[in-house]
């Protein structure tokens, strides 16, 4: 779809919301010109995934006495398919290896273990909120200033758009921010007959002309994108949908977009975790494929793009009775982009093993993401430390020299 189809695509959504279907929101800024400067794409994990089966600890002994199941195998050198060892403390996960090795080998990729926000709650929905609204932990939550929004505004021009079926907390903001969810693109949004429905309730409105091209346009494009996905039913990681989303993000991201946000589910893996294969690295390696896809699709937009993965929080570091995991504190978030000085495991760090976990369960916070994102952004676009604390309040960003 081009920008033209897209904007065209975007008028027929506001009968789609009357209608309670999933749609695009629409604001001014959509008709604005693109700019030019980085784009920032971030990536929530929701559910807490366990970081520990993906940056293995492979020098840590107790790393494997305390997961006796669910452990993954350290690093082999004689295989191509186990874990891939990265330096001397830590190995890639085999589920992202074939994904995510030539990132990071090429300098594209890093990752900031002990990572995550000082909120101990261990809650999903309170760590998550804590996340997207980036503000000082011991304050009043204000639930109308997410950390995305404030970006947007600080950064003038840069158009902002959310791959979600309602605009997230991160977005919330005096500025409209358009959500786009891409999940059921390929499915008619109306039949023929409530078009024709919704057709009639606009004839004699200045808008029918508007409503009716929307509506049409809106079944051409279903229609193609089913075709896609059929095409696509092949490969697994497309039924998930991840990988054939991440495409689209990329196609529009490439053009009009700056800022984006995603949030991927499924990763509260309490019961039969899995080690090298299972649930966990079946969902790891759709997100490394999609991860990759949505790189592709940017072509030479790649070199000029950076995107954060990040979760509410990690998974305790020992494994529960039921060869899974519980939430748990610090993450490892991922850092990628066309231009990241990666090939390397960033930030603070101490030694994995028991002695130095948090309380006696899990990593460790040693990195908060509000001073390391603000750092990020602060290299990013060159942000003066008034414009950081418009972003991130109260918050000192730390510099990982990640672009």
């Amino acid at each position: 779809m081009d920008r033209r189809q897209i904007l065209k695509l975007g008028a027929s959504s506001v009968l789609a919301a009357a209608a309670g279907t999933a749609g695009f929101t629409v604001s001014g800024r959509l008709w604005a010109a693109p700019a030019a400067g980085p784009r920032l794409l971030v990536v929530f994990l929701r559910g807490g995934y366990d970081a520990a089966n993906l940056l293995i600890p492979y020098s840590s002994s107790d790393y494997y006495e305390l997961r006796h199941n669910i452990a993954v195998p350290r690093p082999d050198p004689t295989s191509s398919t186990g874990a891939l060892m990265l330096d001397a403390d830590w190995a890639l996960a085999p589920a992202v290896r074939e994904s995510m090795a030539k990132p990071y080998a090429d300098g594209q990729l890093a990752f900031i273990p002990f990572a995550g926000t000082d909120d101990l709650t261990r809650s999903h929905f309170e760590t998550q909120d804590s996340i997207e609204l980036g503000q000082p932990e011991g304050t009043t939550r204000d639930y109308r200033s997410g950390f995305l929004s404030r970006l947007s505004e600080t950064l003038t021009g840069s158009a902002s758009i959310a791959f979600t079926d309602a605009l997230p907390l991160i977005f919330q903001g005096p500025s409209p921010i358009p959500n786009l969810s891409l999940k059921n693109v390929g499915k008619a949004a109306f039949d023929a007959r409530q078009a024709r429905i919704l057709s009639d309730m606009y004839e004699g409105h200045r808008l029918h002309p508007a409503v009716t091209e929307g509506l049409e346009l809106r079944q051409e494009v279903a229609q193609s994108m089913l075709d896609e996905m059929r095409a696509a039913s092949r490969d697994a990681i497309t039924s998930k949908g991840f990988e054939l989303e991440a495409e689209r993000m990329g196609k529009l991201m490439a053009g009009t977009y700056r800022i984006g946000f995603i949030d991927v589910g499924g990763w509260d893996t309490h019961v039969n975790q899995g080690a090298a294969s299972g649930a966990l690295a079946t969902n790891l390696n759709s997100l490394g494929r999609g991860l990759a896809s949505f790189a592709r699709s940017l072509g030479d937009q790649w070199q000029n793009t950076v995107v954060v993965v990040v979760s509410e929080f990690g998974r305790t570091f020992r494994e529960n009775g039921n060869r899974g995991t519980d939430h748990g504190h610090g993450s490892v978030y991922w850092v990628l982009g066309g231009s990241v000085h990666g090939g390397r495991v960033a930030g603070e760090q101490r030694r994995v093993q028991r002695a130095t976990l948090f309380q006696d369960r899990d990593y460790p916070v040693l990195n908060n993401y509000r001073a390391v994102l603000g750092g990020l952004f602060a290299s990013m676009w060159g942000l003066s430390p008034e414009r950081c604390e418009r972003v991130f309040p109260g918050a000192m960003p730390v510099n990982l020299h990640l672009t």
